[in-house]
């Protein structure tokens, strides 16, 4: 029905060439049509990615996420921490639950796929609700509760996504950056990503 009488709210910065095929801007993943964008790191998850991941005993989870305008709505604000988040729907399911609290007992990593991913899982943490809106805006100094490692794309100056990236990794980040922009590598939606830790407490501040 959505497809009948709209088209797909890419990104102005995506070319023509580009959005030739819609379904390039979509995850393998996606089940509902409730997001205004997709979550750019699940793009580089392939079906073939997926099974070598699982072929390697990594295990996965689900999150639903409905991506919302507020990922993106850039910070104008002098002061960061007086930006407003706009709340985005998820839903952390049962299984994930105990797939995090299992993979705690083992002592393994919960690796996120996404800021937004990031956002969920902490305000599941924070507030004891599986299912509801989110407005949290992580900042540095964020005291993160479940989240162990972050894949994420790399993203443009003012934007929030670039400030939960200082929060979770610290000041190095302006070193990765660096040398991202003499690899070329690209940036946004399309472009590349990156695998980090995260920093421990002392470090990220």
């Amino acid at each position: 029905m959505l497809g009948a009488v709209g088209e797909v709210p890419l990104p102005p910065y995506i070319t023509a060439a580009e959005s030739s095929d819609t379904d390039r801007y979509q995850t393998v993943f996606a089940d509902a049509p409730s997001s205004v964008a997709a979550p750019t790191a699940g793009l580089h998850l392939t079906e073939e990615v997926l099974a070598r991941l699982a072929a390697g005993g990594v295990n996965r989870a689900v999150v639903e996420l409905d991506i919302g305008p507020g990922t993106f709505t850039p910070v104008t604000t002098t002061n960061v921490e007086e930006h407003v988040m706009h709340a985005e729907r998820y839903r952390v399911p049962d299984e994930t639950v105990e797939a995090i609290e299992s993979t705690r007992e083992r002592g393994g990593a919960v690796v996120a796929i996404g800021t937004t991913v990031v956002r969920s899982l902490e305000s599941w943490a924070t507030t004891g609700q599986q299912r509801g809106d989110t407005s949290l805006f992580i900042t540095p100094g964020y005291p993160f509760a479940v989240v162990d490692r972050l894949f994420t794309n790399f993203h443009q100056p003012r934007s929030t996504l670039l400030v939960l990236l200082e929060a979770f990794m610290g000041p190095r980040w302006r070193d990765v950056y660096a040398t991202a922009l003499e690899s070329q590598y690209r940036f946004l939606s399309f472009g590349d990503a990156m695998l980090v830790e995260r920093a421990a407490p002392e470090a990220a501040s």
